[in-house]
């Protein structure tokens, strides 16, 4: 019999909480054959990550996991042999109800983090106050102490093909609108409002050389339109400033966005689910953490630049935490400087890229924690 999982997953964060969990769902139901039921409070948003369903069914199966929604009054006759819930979401009590006397292994999947409690904390064990049943915390993260990151295991070998193979450049690019080869740096922007992206692109429109800036179909795009003076912009029509070429793409599917990444020279990336996505193109990349008090996601960041930039020269590392720092303080980063050593920002990009995919990746750790807790419990 397979072994079933449950995920649970609250849409917090617009696309970020749903693409992680979505994607971890694939994961574990393609790699490893088990029976993965993903509970989704919002379908119409997780319709955006996952672009075949349904947000009028309440339950169906798409790449091998069965998405249902999670609503209230959520019937339950059996739990899972392992639950996840993603973000410290919380069960619904009908569930917890059902797992005491089923007694399932309980996974509080966190956020991913760098900073250094995280390695202390990872696996950490703690019981649930009326129900006595053990939830373990598990920490994704970028030391052998935590537990990996997301990626797929065809992830960086489809990356590769695509870097050495023009003609799957080519049809990707065409997708978007390229009917020819482009000399400029291309740029993907994708962030918070809060940013300051008209800053960033004023920078751009009067820079020595040309760039192509391609926006996803997203929050941001009003504020790329106010920039412009436009008053809306339409998906696949180029606009342009000085240097500055700008070009809204329509919302694409998570393997169409690892495929822009990959195929840009600049990635600005937000949260979670595509900073990761980041990391694996092997791009340089200028990362906003989720918003939180200033202080709490300068913390983050400066701990992801601590491990991230390690190999780089004492010049460019500078460059790239000056670059960071601006751009979450809402100042534009020095994007001229940064385009002059991008070469070997690309270098390290993918230095630490191979470097990261030495570890095992997510949903391999927790299958090694998920046997461990079996093996240890039928002894």
């Amino acid at each position: 019999m397979k072994q079933r999982w449950d995920i649970f997953c609250k849409v917090v964060d617009n696309f970020g909480d749903v693409g992680v969990c979505w994607r971890l769902a694939k994961q574990l139901a393609t790699e490893y054959a088990l029976e993965v039921r993903l509970f989704v409070d919002n379908l119409d948003t997780a319709q955006r990550i996952i672009p075949t369903l349904n947000a009028q069914l309440a339950k169906q199966t798409i790449s091998q996991v069965q998405v249902c929604l999670w609503h209230d009054a959520l019937a339950v006759e059996e739990t899972a042999h392992v639950v996840i819930e993603a973000f410290a979401c919380e069960l619904p009590p009908q569930y917890i109800q059902a797992m005491i006397t089923q007694r399932p292994i309980w996974i509080n999947l966190e956020y991913l983090s760098a900073e250094i409690w995280v390695e202390t904390t990872h696996l950490m064990p703690s019981p649930h106050p009326s129900t006595g049943l053990m939830k373990y915390f598990f920490f994704p993260g970028f030391s052998p102490k935590t537990g990996g990151l997301l990626r797929e295991k065809n992830l960086l070998s489809q990356r590769d093909d695509f870097h050495h193979h023009r003609h799957l450049q080519a049809q990707f690019l065409s997708s978007l609108g390229f009917n020819s080869p482009h000399t400029q740096t291309l740029i993907s922007l994708f962030c918070y409002p809060d940013a300051p992206i008209h800053a960033l692109l004023a920078q751009l429109a009067n820079a020595p050389q040309a760039s192509l800036c391609l926006v996803p179909n997203t929050s941001i795009v009003a504020v790329v339109a106010d920039f412009l003076a436009q008053p809306s912009l339409h998906i696949g029509q180029r606009y342009q400033r000085g240097q500055l070429q700008l070009q809204v793409l329509p919302f694409l599917s998570q393997s169409d966005y690892q495929q822009l990444l990959w195929a840009c020279d600049i990635n600005f990336v937000r949260g979670e689910d595509s900073w990761v996505s980041a990391i694996w193109a092997g791009k340089p990349l200028i990362w906003q953490p989720y918003p939180q008090p200033n202080e709490t996601r300068m913390e983050k960041l400066n701990a992801f630049l601590d491990t991230y930039s390690q190999g780089l020269s004492f010049d460019n590392k500078n460059l790239v935490y000056e670059a960071h720092h601006l751009w979450l303080t809402g100042k534009s980063p020095c994007l001229i400087d940064y385009m002059q050593q991008l070469n070997a920002l690309a270098e390290h990009a993918m230095m630490r890229c191979q470097q990261l995919a030495q570890q095992a990746d997510l949903a391999e750790q927790l299958n090694v924690f998920v046997k461990a807790l079996y093996d240890k419990t039928n002894q």
